[in-house]
């Protein structure tokens, strides 16, 4: 379980009986290491070049070819999902790159023209198929119980789309977000 802070415990201000409510308001989870560069660049598809750097460091060691692909920004309307992802991203960092990384979430308010691309994260679909999208269900299980809501059913085969961002808070958006747009969530 997550420890997350209270000033971003946010769901019982989102939850409804159909999931989470959605607005023009997106949140972004990342690693404090990446504050000043997101900072001066904002938000870049397939953003964390040090760790793809030690994803492909690693491959080649072992003889392995690398393929880099270009991923979206994912986002979600929930502070608290996205310290949830921040989490995950600060461990999966810490096996590959040395320092003291914090959990940290971006506020992000898009202008409409880009808000209207930002798209439920149905490629979510294959995550939960594994032991992260098993704990991200779990945690997820947690703050609709927390909250007086039953845990979020989904058929991962037959779910409509809007499922995947109202029941379980994923999204992305497949364009570069400028920092203009962002705001770093402090206490």
């Amino acid at each position: 379980m997550t420890n997350t802070p209270a000033s971003l415990q946010d769901a019982k201000d989102l939850l409804t009986e159909q999931g989470l409510a959605t607005s023009d308001t997106w949140y972004h989870g990342t690693s404090s290491a990446l504050i000043d560069s997101i900072k001066a660049q904002g938000l870049k598809r397939s953003g964390d070049k040090a760790l793809k750097a030690a994803a492909k460091k690693t491959m080649a060691t072992i003889g392995n070819s690398y393929t880099e692909s270009i991923e979206p920004v994912f986002l979600t309307q929930s502070k608290e999902l996205a310290f949830y992802w921040a989490e995950q991203t600060v461990r999966d960092r810490s096996v590959r790159i040395e320092g003291e990384e914090q959990p940290v979430v971006f506020e992000i308010k898009l202008p409409e023209e880009q808000n209207i691309k930002v798209k439920p994260d149905v490629g979510a679909a294959s995550l939960l198929l594994v032991k992260e999208g098993e704990n991200f269900m779990a945690f997820l299980a947690g703050i609709y119980q927390s909250n007086g809501f039953g845990a979020p059913e989904i058929d991962l085969m037959k779910a409509d789309r809007l499922e995947y961002l109202n029941k379980l808070g994923m999204a992305y958006v497949n364009v570069d977000i400028d920092a203009s747009y962002l705001t770093l969530i402090t206490d």
